[in-house]
């Protein structure tokens, strides 16, 4: 693939994807400055990736792929230093341009709290989960994971389980 060529294909799908890519990396750190960094991280991963894309997913489905398999790394590589990290309360801004003032501050506490119990699933499972938010098809997921539907079925319905669990044990909090 010529350079100008491959330039113009990653432009187009980071314009149609890089949402995902924003997504994996907030639900795989804990402050903006280190969302940010990866993002970065995985856009670069993306373009050093994109000369062996063949074609045989979808342009979604390998973004996922990479973006994800850029933030377990990241994270595993990192988990020393964010083992002695605290979370700050900061929260991605949503537009909720129809929501008042009071429904605004509940939509970014129940994001927030929603983020918060994704970091405590386990990888794979929080991968499962920001797929599904991003409402991939059983397929989808499977091609991006690497396992078969039917086991994205089993893992999504317990990840399903541990998060609500997550998320209701939290709200009974201050």
């Amino acid at each position: 693939m010529l350079d100008k060529d491959q330039k113009s294909l990653f432009m187009t799908w980071l314009g149609e994807h890089g949402s995902s890519v924003m997504k994996v990396a907030r639900a795989y750190t804990l402050t903006s400055e280190e969302c940010q960094d990866l993002a970065q991280e995985i856009l670069l991963q993306a373009w050093r990736s994109l000369p062996n894309f063949k074609g045989e997913a979808n342009a979604a489905t390998w973004f996922y792929r990479v973006a994800l398999h850029t933030a377990m790394n990241w994270q595993r590589k990192d988990k020393p230093r964010r083992s002695r990290q605290q979370p700050l309360l900061e929260v991605q801004t949503v537009v909720t341009d129809r929501l008042d003032g009071a429904e605004q501050a509940q939509h970014r506490d129940t994001v927030e709290r929603l983020y918060e119990a994704i970091h405590q699933l386990p990888k794979t499972d929080a991968a499962l989960v920001l797929l599904y938010l991003d409402e991939l098809s059983y397929r989808e997921m499977s091609e991006v994971l690497g396992i078969s539907e039917s086991n994205v079925g089993v893992k999504l319905n317990r990840a399903k389980k541990s998060l609500s669990t997550l998320m209701n044990g939290e709200s009974d909090g201050p």
